[in-house]
């Protein structure tokens, strides 16, 4: 992404909204993320009648931490990265900083706006971009060495539609890591997996603490069979 792009991006951004600078400390990588102020001041009625749609995108959740740091611990030069769910970025970020080709998916197109324009000023590159509804998935997105999403499973449908995007899109020699703090969906992801042919290798547990907050963020670990 030359500069000239990049700049015009973020000036559209903060145009379009009441934006903030959020420190993020990774290790070895020190981020300053461009995002939304607020969530709530992006809740739209018309919106959330037409499918329940709410800006959880515009959060920066701490499984999203958890899951970066540990991509952080990776070698990606060579692989290929795909991330369900991308927010404001800072997964796809660190993926990109790690070295990995990345594909930054989300339901929210200003979702990905944020994400490119975050990763560019973090690394001085942009990740491909596509918006995708798991509800109607696109047949062409290809295989990925790396298929990732961070705090996705807090809706029972999604147990089964985030299963079915990794069954379609990891590689027959790939790994997909999933991190959740516990959320309503997790157990019946992985018995989705399982029926999807999937192997599920356990959850490594990791804790989060910060402002006033602690969780337990579990990375599930998915292969094929």
């Amino acid at each position: 992404m030359t500069e000239p792009r990049g700049a015009a991006l973020r000036e559209e951004l903060e145009r379009r909204f009441v934006t903030t600078r959020e420190p993020v400390a990774l290790p070895g990588l020190s981020l300053e993320l461009l995002k939304p102020r607020s969530a709530e001041e992006l809740i739209s009625e018309e919106d959330f009648a037409v499918d329940e749609r709410l800006p959880y995108w515009a959060e920066i959740w701490p499984s999203s931490l958890v899951l970066a740091s540990r991509l952080l611990e990776e070698r990606g030069s060579g692989r290929r990265l795909l991330e369900l769910g991308c927010g404001v970025g800072v997964v796809s970020t660190a993926a990109l900083a790690a070295g990995f080709d990345v594909l930054a998916t989300d339901y929210y197109d200003d979702a990905l706006r944020f994400t490119r324009l975050n990763a560019w000023l973090a690394t001085g590159r942009e990740p491909e971009a596509r918006h995708v509804d798991w509800r109607a998935f696109p047949p062409d997105l290809g295989r990925f060495d790396v298929v990732v999403a961070a705090d996705v499973l807090y809706e029972r449908p999604y147990a089964r539609l985030v299963a079915e995007a990794v069954e379609r899109t990891l590689a027959p020699h790939g790994v997909a890591l999933v991190a959740d703090p516990g959320r309503i969906a997790a157990e019946e992801f992985v018995r989705t997996c399982g029926a999807l042919g999937l192997r599920y290798e356990g959850a490594e547990e990791r804790p989060y603490e910060a402002a006033g907050i602690r969780q337990t963020i579990r990375m599930h670990q998915v292969r094929w069979m």
